[in-house]
């Protein structure tokens, strides 16, 4: 029979390389121990870290989050654009009423 493969979340390695981080005085297996996961995913997520930092340690969501900060860019692009129309609408108003 198989072993069930572990799956973790993003959180969770994000917590595991920050706890590795906070200890340095434990070995990466001390660690891999106390977290409960191996020794070679342990180092693996850290590698991970170092390469893409702290908004992406895995790179399995990388193109979800640019989707995601693609349509928050275009909204904000949309609000300012709002705002600048609504800006030009009062002072036209004020250029009006103050005459």
């Amino acid at each position: 029979m198989a072993k069930k493969r572990k799956t973790f979340t993003d959180e969770f390695k994000k917590d595991a390389v920050q706890f590795l981080a906070n200890h340095p005085e434990m070995t990466i297996q001390q660690s891999a121990d106390a977290l409960g996961v191996g020794r070679s995913t342990l180092e693996r997520w850290k590698a991970d870290f170092k390469k893409s930092g702290l908004s992406n340690i895995t790179g399995q969501n990388h193109a979800e989050e640019e989707k995601d900060l693609l349509k928050e860019n275009i909204r904000l692009q949309r609000e300012l654009r709002d705002s600048q129309e609504a800006l030009k609408i009062l002072k036209k108003a004020i250029s009006i009423l103050g005459n």
